[in-house]
C-alpha cells in the first residue's frame, strides 16, 4: 500500500483514501526526515521542508511530492524530474482569498482605515479625514488571470468600472468578464483611478509600475499590490505619495520580506499594509490541504491530471527518445516569448528530420517554455497547449524532411501583432543549441542572460558593446557571430554571467550608429 508522509502543518480535511496510508508528522526534524523518507512513496509539504538533492537521494521509493499552495521554491524541480518524481501543487485553493484581500486593501486605502485605527489607539479622534468612494471609480487591473478575473467580477458588483491590461488574454475573455481590455499599459493607466496588479514576478514585470507609470494615472489615485513584491517600484511609490500623485496605497507584499525597520512605507499614514496574507484564510487553508492530499493520492494511483508542475504526461520511452529535444523545445519557447514584440497569436513549431519517436510532444514543450514567464503557476506538459489556447495563442505543429545542415532541427515561429520571430535549434553533443535567429545562422547554447544584437557591418561594433559591458563589470562568457544578411546587417549573440544594470542596457541602446537592435533574453 502506498504511503504518504506529511511533514508540515496543513489541514488535510476529512477525506480518506482506503488504498493509501497517510502519516501526519508536521514539524519533523531534518535528521529524522532523512532517516525515514526512504520508506515513503509520497511526500506532502508546505514551505518549511526543503526538498533538495540530499533529501531526494535518500527518498528511494518517492514518486510524488505534493506542495500545499502555489509556489514550489522549496523543491528542487530539476532533481525531482531527473528521478522521475512528479511534483504537484494546489494553485486554485487560495484564489478567492487572494482576490478578497485585494478588494479589502482597496477599501481600506480609500477610506483611511489604518490611519484612523492608529489615531484612535493613541488617543486621537480625527474626524476631519475625507476618504473617497469606490462606486463609479475606474479600476485598472494589470494581469487578468485567475485572481485578477475574480477581482474584476467583484469590483463590478461594487459599482466600479473595471478595465485591464494583459497581453495574453483574448478580447472575448475580457468581454465575458465585463472588462474593458487595453492593448497598452500606458493607455490603461491614463484611465485608472484605482490600480491593482495581479501578475507573476519575473524579469518582464519587475518594476513594471514605476515612476513613469504612476505619473500617467490621474492625480490622487490609489495603488494596491497584493500579488508579488517588486512589481510596484517601492521607491517610486513613496515619491508619488509624497507628491500627492498617489493618494493612498494598500500593500500586502514587499520586495524584501519582512521589510527592514527603516523602510519608508512603514511610517506612512496613507499606506495600509498586511504581511503577505493573500492565502491566509481558514477556508483557503482547508481547501489547500484537502486538494493536495487528493491530488497526491490520485497521482500515486496513476492519475496525473490535476496539479502537476513537472509531469511529462508522456510514455517513458517517448521521454527517453526525445528528452533533449523536449528540453530544446522549452528553451526555444522561452526565447521567442522574450524576443517577440507585441501580442503573440500563433506559435508554429516545425520539426525537420527523422526522430526516434514522433516529435509532436516537442510542440507541447515549446508552449510550456513560452508560457513560463507569463503565468503565476508553472505550466506543464498536460495543460500547456490548452492554457495557450485559452490565452489566445494557437500552437501549430508540422513535420518536414531535413533541409539544412542538421539531421534534426526544431524551428519556432512566433507571430501576432508585431513582426514574426523565428528561432531554430538542434541538439549537438547531447546539448541543446540555438542555430538560427530571424534567419541569421548563429550557434549558441540557450543559457544564462543573452544579448541578441543586430549591427551595421562596420568595424568596432562588437568592441564598443564589449567595452561598455566590461566597464560595468559584466563578464562575457560566450560570443557567436553570424554572416552579413542581404540588408547589410549582421548579428552577434553574447552570453553574460549576470544581467546588465538598466543604465548599461540604455547606454547600449543609444549606440545607434553601430547597433540596429538589441534584445535581452533571460533563461
Amino acid at each position: 500500500m502506498p504511503r504518504i508522509l506529511v511533514t508540515d502543518a496543513i489541514t488535510l480535511g476529512d477525506a480518506r483514501y482506503p488504498d493509501i496510508e497517510v502519516f501526519d508528522r508536521p514539524g519533523i526534524a531534518r535528521a529524522e526526515l532523512l532517516e525515514v523518507i526512504g520508506d515513503f512513496d509520497g511526500l506532502i509539504t508546505r514551505s518549511r521542508t526543503q526538498v533538495d538533492e540530499t533529501l531526494l537521494r535518500a527518498a528511494h521509493r518517492l514518486t510524488v511530492i505534493g506542495r500545499g499552495g502555489v509556489g514550489v521554491d522549496n523543491i528542487d524541480l530539476d532533481a525531482a524530474s531527473r528521478r522521475g518524481i512528479v511534483v504537484l501543487n494546489a494553485p486554485e485553493a487560495n484564489t478567492t482569498s487572494a482576490a478578497e484581500l485585494a478588494i479589502a486593501l482597496l477599501f481600506a486605502a480609500a477610506r483611511g482605515v489604518a490611519r484612523s485605527d492608529r489615531s484612535i489607539r493613541t488617543g486621537g479622534w480625527d474626524r476631519a479625514y475625507l476618504g473617497r468612494e469606490l462606486t463609479g471609480a475606474r479600476l485598472g487591473i494589470v494581469g487578468l488571470g485567475r485572481i485578477g478575473s475574480l477581482v474584476a467580477q467583484r469590483s463590478a458588483g461594487l459599482g466600479m468600472l473595471p478595465s485591464a491590461y494583459d497581453p495574453f488574454v483574448t478580447r472575448q475573455r475580457a468581454e465575458e468578464l465585463g472588462v474593458t481590455l487595453f492593448e497598452r499599459l500606458d493607455a490603461l493607466l491614463e484611465r485608472t483611478d484605482v490600480l491593482t496588479v495581479h501578475t507573476p514576478l519575473n524579469d518582464e514585470t519587475r518594476g513594471m509600475i514605476g515612476a513613469p507609470e504612476l505619473a500617467l494615472m490621474p492625480r490622487g489615485g490609489i495603488v494596491v499590490n497584493a500579488a508579488r513584491g517588486g512589481i510596484v517600484d517601492e521607491r517610486a511609490l513613496v515619491a508619488a505619495l509624497d507628491s500627492g500623485q498617489v493618494r493612498a496605497a494598500g500593500i500586502d507584499v514587499f520586495a524584501q520580506e519582512p521589510p527592514p525597520a527603516d523602510h519608508p512605507l512603514l511610517a506612512r499614514e496613507d499606506v495600509v499594509m498586511s504581511a503577505h496574507l493573500g492565502a491566509n484564510t481558514v477556508e483557503a487553508q482547508a481547501r489547500v490541504g484537502a486538494e493536495i492530499l487528493e491530488r497526491t493520492a490520485l497521482a500515486l494511483l496513476g492519475d496525473l491530471s490535476r496539479g502537476a508542475v513537472n509531469a511529462p504526461a508522456l510514455a517513458p520511452q517517448v521521454v527517453k527518445a526525445l528528452g533533449r529535444y523536449l528540453e530544446l523545445g522549452e528553451a526555444l519557447g522561452r526565447v521567442v516569448s522574450q524576443l517577440t514584440p507585441g501580442r503573440v497569436r500563433e506559435l508554429a513549431v516545425r520539426c525537420e528530420g527523422s526522430f526516434r519517436e514522433p516529435p509532436e510532444p516537442i510542440k507541447v514543450a515549446v508552449a510550456k517554455g513560452f508560457l513560463e514567464s507569463i503565468l503565476d503557476e508553472p505550466p506543464n506538459y498536460i495543460n500547456a497547449v490548452a492554457i495557450a489556447k485559452e490565452r489566445g495563442v494557437q500552437v501549430r505543429f508540422e513535420e518536414a524532411p531535413a533541409s539544412g545542415g542538421y539531421r534534426r532541427q526544431v524551428t519556432v515561429l512566433a507571430s501576432g501583432s508585431g513582426p514574426t520571430t523565428e528561432v531554430a535549434g538542434t541538439v549537438l553533443g547531447d546539448l541543446p543549441r540555438i542555430v538560427a535567429i530571424d534567419g541569421y545562422p548563429i550557434e549558441i547554447r540557450p543559457e544564462g542572460t543573452m544579448l541578441i544584437c543586430t549591427n551595421y557591418d562596420r568595424p568596432g561594433a562588437i568592441g564598443k558593446v564589449g567595452t561598455i559591458l566590461g566597464d560595468a563589470g559584466v563578464n562575457i562568457s560566450a560570443m557567436q557571430l553570424s554572416r552579413v544578411g542581404d540588408d547589410g546587417l549582421a548579428m552577434f549573440a553574447l552570453t553574460l554571467d549576470q544581467v546588465p544594470p538598466e543604465p548599461v542596457l540604455e547606454l547600449l541602446q543609444s549606440l545607434s550608429d553601430v547597433i540596429h537592435s538589441l534584445r535581452t533574453v533571460r533563461l
